[in-house]
């Protein structure tokens, strides 16, 4: 069964500079239980396409669904039905942790019985025992993610929106909540996720869309997604980066495609079809023209490769969407 499902999305915002057409007929279908990845370069569509599942934007046409609830029709329904945490913490610094947890649930009118337990139950789930007692302007950025996710689930959400949900944090704290995505995932939670970290993406997703233009260019799992790529990467470092051009023509010549050059041209990389061959190949010719290396292996595909192959460019530090400011606010900020 679909929880999520959009069909022709479209939505152009006015400029000065003239129209800009942030969807162009976006399709996405998340099944239940699953977690579903958008990928894709600044002004892709991502935060855009967030929005309008969320309700916090309306289509100019097409439809979406959440747990067979139409989001334009019902979108009171729709926004008890989900849970949304943005790319940044949406917490009152002034209150504790349990308070804001105990906030949220009495603002969605689950009355303060029911409100306190569940607080409690993710202060506890989210590791924060020893900290929810304290305000969270005391809090470390990985807490307030953890805070702010709570947040999103006081309700007990069908449906979990993430928007970019590590953003800044520290390797430990980005694992920590990894595992607790994880779990919620494996208790039936469905969730679509938007990540500028492609290692996220590899590491959560059953399902990866790609987005460019203000559509869909490419789906399916990380492995399906490398496969298009094919074959190996071979990677040359070079001990006389003035050196590179010829490196480059060698590369050029036993690889598949374009080299592509690092910034300081100390590192080239091309796609090979047979790699130990190419790597042999290459080695030669660089020995017989006396160039220099650090360094010289192959390795396989990531989804920085698919990336950079569908949409001519790397993924960025930097993936908010450059149509719309980026989401930085829960459901609980909507009329529920």
């Amino acid at each position: 069964m679909a929880m999520i499902e959009a069909r022709g999305l479209t939505k152009t915002y006015r400029s000065k500079s003239g129209p800009v057409h942030a969807l162009t007929g976006l399709d996405l279908t998340v099944p239940q239980g699953t977690v579903k990845a958008l990928l894709g370069p600044n002004g892709a569509g991502k935060t855009t396409t967030v929005k309008m599942l969320t309700t916090l934007e309306r289509p100019d046409a097409g439809t979406a669904t959440i747990d067979g609830i139409d989001v334009v029709a019902d979108p009171r329904a729709t926004r008890r039905a989900i849970g949304v945490s943005g790319q940044y913490a949406a917490v009152d610094e002034n209150l504790t942790g349990f308070e804001n947890l105990d906030m949220i649930g009495r603002l969605y009118h689950l009355g303060s019985r029911v409100s306190r337990e569940r607080a409690r139950h993710l202060i506890e789930l989210f590791d924060l025992e020893a900290a929810g007692d304290r305000p969270v302007k005391g809090f470390s950025g990985g807490m307030r993610r953890r805070i702010d996710l709570a947040g999103a689930l006081v309700t007990n959400p069908r449906v979990l929106f993430l928007d970019e949900p590590t953003t800044g944090l520290d390797p430990r704290s980005r694992l920590a909540l990894w595992d607790i995505i994880t779990t919620l995932v494996g208790g039936g939670t469905t969730v679509l996720l938007t990540t500028q970290y492609l290692e996220e993406a590899d590491r959560l997703a059953d399902d990866i869309s790609v987005i460019d233009g203000g559509s869909v260019i490419a789906e399916g799992t990380a492995d399906q997604l490398k496969a298009q790529v094919g074959g190996h990467r071979l990677v040359i470092a070079l001990v006389d980066p003035t050196r590179a051009s010829e490196a480059i023509d060698v590369a050029r010549r036993h690889g598949d495609g374009e080299p592509v050059v690092s910034a300081d041209r100390g590192q080239i990389e091309v796609g090979v079809t047979d790699g130990p061959r190419a790597l042999q190949s290459v080695l030669a010719d660089l020995g017989a023209l006396g160039i220099a290396l650090h360094d010289a292996g192959m390795r396989r595909p990531t989804l920085d490769d698919v990336f950079l192959q569908l949409t001519g460019r790397k993924a960025v530090d930097d993936d908010t969407d450059d149509d719309e400011p980026e989401l930085a606010t829960h459901t609980k900020k909507v009329d529920a």
